[in-house]
């Protein structure tokens, strides 16, 4: 078994838990404020822990620190080639592993303070010592406004950086301490292949997820699809009264399997590449990092988190749809596992996308003797396809003949052939009118027939207006020292299900790179660490109000 990221070191030493230190978290009515107000609140909460010492100034070493007896907590069995494990052979981690209680310090414990993140409360300490806290009163938290959502996350970084200097750090080094040990777990992953459509392989890689996911404190169940299983994931949160959060993720690949053999993973000026990496092992490893960070700090996320990793994403989610229909009900928001933008921008919107097969029936015959007794199918399939890049060539629709097969042999008039259409749209309207029109085809010839079916259909999910869900990702990345935004994107994925329906959704939390489905598929070494710091930051901070009926 591969192995699986169970923590980052726990830090060298700790002091006994000082006395709760906390802001108030508000339930907001105003997005922008909310977003600069929860970083606030997440890093006071990060510093109240971080920088706790002993009455002579010196950390408590984690084996002596017995101010809170309560704080060892069981970890699971563990591989004995974890990734804690390797990290310590490697000297990127210091502490014991492998089938040993997970020790966490009374600070590590608070290191991200349950009760400023679960209970309003003033703040009064930070209160007086800086200015950007003065508008923190009991229950309630007023934050001046801002000129925009660029203007909201500066300001929220810059209030959190002057009132706790030097804490936003602390999440960002221990995520880079990990690093190592996702990178190498990325590795692992993309050297199990997993084509779409390979049952065995895609159940192998499954179980491994299984496994390291269920290390960070997960409950995993296998999905039985026709095509490999599925996994459903789901993590206990801090308030089990507030909607889940969902993740969606995918576990298959494009690439056939035999392509390590001639395209091994390796890594080359700062650039890890391999089939999958970016497209999404990375994502997966990533996210495992993550929640890794969270456990090793003695922490849950905030609200319950359910991940869905799906075994044919690739071709369109046909069986792996039904499980990520079944866990929008009642969910807060949705997040995605896919790769950013290139430049790191997360998808705000993704076009329609729908796999047709069209399928033409002839008449066989022998291409010499009786060549008019014969309808030739291949024939009839190439005039179909100029039919259809017409249909298709209506604004906001783009059109790709992916894959053509027929007939038999030179001598033989075909009497079978079909394509696989890849179509994508920018609009709903877009995608029913060339469906409709693909359903009306009627065969050019006489004794020929057309069939065409839909294989999977995902639809357009539209750009939105303000959204919140960008406003209080961008906050926290701010805090965190991260510059991000977003974009909508060209092609299809899970996320498309949710955000078609209105659902606060981002994608590209999954790992920064390019080339996905390309030769040049890669992902950016260096950029890492700023993920597993983001997404462990995302799950453990309370969501602002993204809609009107939403919860927490």
């Amino acid at each position: 078994m591969s192995p699986q990221i169970v923590g980052s070191p726990a830090a060298p030493g700790a002091a006994a838990e000082p006395a709760p230190t906390s802001v108030a978290v508000p339930a907001a009515t105003d997005g922008e404020a909310l977003a600069a107000a929860t970083a606030t609140a997440t890093a006071a909460a990060a510093t109240a822990a971080a920088t706790a010492t002993t009455t002579n100034g010196t950390a408590a070493g984690t084996a002596t620190a017995a101010a809170d007896p309560g704080t060892t907590v069981s970890a699971p069995a563990l591989p004995a080639a974890s990734v804690q494990a390797t990290a310590a052979a490697s000297g990127a981690a210091k502490t014991v592993v492998a089938k040993v209680a997970v020790t966490t310090t009374a600070a590590a414990k608070s290191a991200l303070t349950k009760s400023a993140l679960t209970k309003p409360v003033v703040a009064k300490a930070a209160a007086a010592k800086s200015p950007a806290t003065k508008n923190v009163v009991a229950k309630n938290v007023v934050v001046k406004p801002a000129t925009g959502p660029a203007a909201t996350a500066s300001h929220g970084a810059a209030a959190v950086t002057t009132a706790l200097p030097g804490v936003p750090q602390a999440l960002s080094t221990r995520a880079r301490t990990l690093a190592g040990a996702v990178r190498r777990r990325c590795v692992d992953l993309a050297r199990i292949e997993s084509p779409s459509g390979d049952a065995p392989r895609l159940d192998a890689l499954a179980e491994e997820l299984a496994a390291g996911f269920c290390a960070t404190g997960a409950t995993a169940r296998r999905e039985p699809g026709p095509a490999g299983d599925h996994l459903v994931l789901e993590w206990e949160g801090r308030d089990e009264s507030l909607p889940h959060l969902l993740i969606v993720g995918h576990h298959d690949t494009v690439w056939p399997v035999g392509t390590l053999a001639d395209w091994p993973v390796t890594e080359e000026d700062g650039r890890l590449t391999g089939p999958g990496v970016v497209d999404m092992k990375g994502g997966l490893a990533i996210l495992e990092g993550a929640l890794s960070l969270l456990a090793d700090l003695g922490e849950r996320p905030h609200r319950t988190v359910r991940l869905v990793v799906v075994s044919d994403e690739e071709v369109g989610s046909p069986d792996g749809r039904r499980l990520v229909e079944r866990q929008l009900r009642g969910a807060a928001a949705v997040l995605g596992l896919e790769p950013p933008h290139p430049d790191g921008r997360l998808k705000t919107a993704r076009r329609g996308s729908t796999r047709v097969r069209l399928t033409v029936t002839g008449r066989e015959a022998h291409a010499g003797n009786d060549a008019h007794d014969g309808v030739s199918a291949v024939d009839e399939l190439v005039d179909q396809l100029v039919l259809v890049r017409d249909l298709a060539g209506q604004p906001g629709t783009e059109l790709n003949a992916g894959r053509i097969s027929g007939g038999s042999r030179a001598n033989v008039v075909a009497g079978r052939a079909e394509a696989e259409l890849g179509l994508r749209f920018a609009t709903v309207e877009a995608q029913r009118r060339t469906l409709d029109n693909l359903a009306r085809l009627t065969a050019l010839r006489p004794g020929a027939r057309v069939r065409t079916e839909v294989l999977s259909s995902r639809p357009a999910w539209p750009e939105r207006t303000g959204n919140p869900l960008l406003r209080h990702v961008r906050s926290l990345a701010a805090v965190l020292g991260q510059q991000l935004d977003g974009a909508p994107a060209g092609g299809a994925g899970d996320t498309n299900l949710p955000g078609s329906r209105g659902l606060p959704t981002l994608d590209g939390f999954g790992a920064v790179g390019a080339g996905a489905h390309a030769r040049h598929e890669h992902i950016r070494v260096d950029q890492i660490a700023p993920r597993i710091a983001l997404l462990a930051a995302l799950l453990a901070v309370p969501l602002p109000r993204l809609r009107d009926r939403a919860e927490g």
